[in-house]
């Protein structure tokens, strides 16, 4: 293996900027970690056993997990040991406390007096939403409260000031905080209720892996998997990150717990440490987009698009391997260009010694997926998986979990737990002022009007939101706000191309040609000969808003609207991904670049380089089956999506297997469209597949010439 002599770092990054900065003492230890277990205890309770009622539990769920932030997180670093904020954090302790016991004791009494507020439901309403933003505030920094604010004096305030579209006559205060505290819409709603089943619940796994020694083996396995390939090391962050994201669902923690590991080993065997950096950083975030976690991405899609939470990890599966793929060309492409060549290497795994000490680890990743296809809740699959994690442990001599390793595994998962679930349930205040004023129709209808109804123009815009969301707003939290916003918009766009495709073609059936019987009779002899778009588009346009649900059902089908209606859901928060890796504001390259002691600005440069994939694959999304196609069509488009991304990558990089000149990389670049763009004839693709494998074999020789 040839070593090329590593740059030295202009800066370096202190890891501890990525990390709260948490209070720690003997007895708030212990008062933690005795809280922490009663949490997870109460959780695994409520989702397996209890039947409360759900705004009781989301009541809880916030008081539980805001008292250890409001214990952990100090209001400000400089008054961690300040007795006078020690007293003001257990006032937050105990106003938490006490609005549990409100909604349980006098919610009734609300609604016995007409739903009017009394000053107590004033006080304890105003309090929460007030304690929600402190808390947010002290977790996420001042850009969620701000958003909180903005939008919640909107409904009160500012909305009947604007003109146009936006404008919006107001509620009063008393309803506001009504919908906000009382109501199922508001903090303690869906959102809420998603953060506290299959969140906490997957997250608690999740603990339950790491404490078991699981994390050790997905690195180990991925070392021997890859150790031996050409850029090696390289392809060991790709594979252990997507490993570990998948059940993490945490980019920057992904980043920190792999990149300890896999960025010495990148830029031990020569690769340049910033690139070794930013293919982690790429590698992480790419873990949120791959099942059955997703960040908890995937919990909030099914609730979204009431699409069963098997379907949406199931329809993931192939975008989230070609984005890991996209990185690992980039890995080959820099491992030749570096001269990074396969070799033994003196900490090399051995595969069968890896499986032989770690495959108990299997049993229960085995375990959930079985739950979950044979139909069984998210929440239940995980409660038995964790079950299975201990069992499993004992098929080993190293990581048993005796009863103090199932307590640090559940206090940890709860600990884990306690900045996003405080973090959702604030969100859920921004969700429901959406909803309650309309504003996420209005929002669709700005972006439909700016991109001209192009879907391309569209999600650029979409992707620009969420870039500028991102600077402020965790993934989740960015997704959850965009996808209110403008998933509609997606939606419908995707629905009418489609819609407009069979028009033209003349293959709408009977129960939906009836329907522009109603609009336009004469037009029904046309459509079934098949007409130019430009009449189509002119037809569609004369059909009313309300019809056009029942005119997608009947020309579409059920199954293909909800698979549209996923596919925006999933470009949404695919695109929400990319303030992980985009400048300047890029928590995942920034704890990638401390760990690389690399600049972290170029080093997001690197990582967003690196992970093009989050963009030309929401297009392939957008614009083929790739969500929700047969297995045939699938698989068409997995094999020319591959090596589709491989000569975009080569285009990109100039190097493929050697050097490419000018020519070769417009050559490159004209082969890898060829192969991606949507609804080309096969020939074509095969002419650009040929292209590319007639560059890739000429490189290939050029390369071993000059070696």
């Amino acid at each position: 293996m040839t070593a090329s002599s590593q740059p030295a770092a202009p800066q370096e990054i202190n890891l501890e900027e990525f990390e709260t900065k948490h209070r720690s003492g003997p007895w708030l230890n212990r008062f933690v970690f005795t809280l922490s277990i009663f949490l997870a205890v109460a959780h695994i309770y409520i989702n397996t056993i209890a039947t409360l009622p759900e705004l009781w539990v989301s009541a809880f769920h916030f008081a539980g997990f805001g008292t250890l932030c409001a214990l952990l997180i100090p209001a400000n670093p400089k008054w961690r040991e300040s007795k006078i904020a020690m007293l003001c954090d257990g006032a937050i302790v105990l106003a938490l406390i006490g609005m549990v016991l409100y909604i349980i004791f006098f919610e009734d009494a609300l609604y016995a007096r007409g739903v009017t507020f009394n000053n107590a439901d004033w006080i304890v309403s105003s309090v929460t939403v007030l304690l929600a933003l402190e808390l947010i505030r002290r977790t996420s920094g001042w850009f969620i409260p701000f958003l909180i604010i903005i939008a919640l004096t909107y409904v009160v305030l500012w909305g009947q000031w604007l003109g146009g579209m936006f404008t919006f006559p107001g509620l009063s205060v008393e309803t506001l905080l009504y919908r906000s505290f009382f109501s199922t819409d508001g903090m303690f709603g869906s959102i809420s209720r998603i953060s506290w089943s299959f969140v906490f619940m997957f997250i608690l796994f999740g603990a339950f892996l790491v404490k078991s020694g699981a994390g050790d083996f997905i690195i180990d396995l991925s070392r021997s998997l890859a150790s031996k390939m050409i850029g090696g090391p390289g392809f060991v962050a790709v594979l252990g990150s997507g490993l570990m994201g998948s059940v993490s669902g945490s980019s920057v923690a992904n980043t920190v717990s792999t990149g300890v590991i896999t960025i010495p080993l990148m830029r031990k065997a020569g690769f340049p440490a910033r690139f070794a950096a930013g293919v982690e950083a790429a590698a992480s975030t790419g873990g949120q987009l791959m099942p059955p976690v997703m960040g908890a991405g995937a919990f909030i899609m099914a609730s979204y698009t009431q699409v069963s939470y098997v379907t949406i990890i199931s329809v993931a599966a192939i975008p989230a391997l070609l984005y890991f793929l996209s990185v690992g060309f980039f890995v080959r492409v820099e491992a030749k260009r570096s001269k990074v060549i396969a070799t033994e290497s003196d900490d090399a795994v051995n595969m069968s010694q890896v499986l032989k000490n770690g495959w108990h680890h299997i049993v229960p990743l085995a375990v959930l997926v079985t739950l979950l296809v044979q139909g069984f809740t998210p929440t239940y699959a995980a409660g038995i998986s964790i079950l299975a994690v201990i069992a499993a442990s004992f098929l080993s001599s190293k990581h048993r979990m005796g009863p103090a390793a199932v307590l640090d595994a559940m206090a940890q998962g709860a600990k884990n737990m306690s900045t996003t679930a405080v973090l959702l349930v604030g969100i859920g205040l921004v969700v429901n002022v959406i909803s309650t004023t309309g504003v996420g129709n209005t929002f669709s209808l700005l972006i439909t009007n700016w991109a001209g109804g192009s879907l391309f123009f569209t999600i650029i815009l979409v992707a620009i939101a969420s870039l500028i969301l991102g600077m402020g707003l965790p993934v989740t939290a960015s997704y959850i706000v965009l996808g209110t916003l403008s998933a509609p918009a997606l939606f419908n766009l995707i629905a009418e191309g489609q819609l407009l495709d069979m028009m033209s073609a003349g293959s709408l059936p009977e129960a939906a040609s009836a329907i522009f019987m109603l609009v336009n009779p004469s037009a029904i002899a046309t459509l079934a000969q098949g007409m130019p778009m430009e009449q189509a588009q002119a037809l569609l346009a004369q059909v009313p808003a309300d019809f056009k649900g029942m005119l997608m059902d009947q020309a579409l089908g059920a199954q293909s609207v909800a698979m549209i209606l996923v596919t925006a859901h999933m470009i949404i928060f695919w695109l929400s991904q990319d303030s992980n890796v985009t400048p300047p504001v890029c928590l995942t390259a920034f704890a990638a670049a401390a760990i690389a002691k690399t600049p972290p600005m170029l080093t997001g440069m690197t990582a967003w380089k690196l992970a093009k994939g989050l963009y030309i694959i929401p297009l392939l999304m957008a614009y083929t089956p790739l969500i929700g196609g047969d297995t045939q069509t699938l698989l068409h488009l997995t094999f020319f999506g591959i090596f589709g991304m491989y000569a975009l990558v080569a285009a990109m990089e100039g190097y493929l297997e050697d050097k490419l000149s000018i020519v070769t990389r417009v050559i490159a670049l004209a082969a890898s469209a060829m192969m991606l763009w949507p609804n080309l004839a096969l020939w074509i693709q095969c002419i650009g597949l040929a292209i590319f494998l007639v560059l890739f074999v000429i490189g290939n020789k050029s390369y071993k010439k000059n070696m």
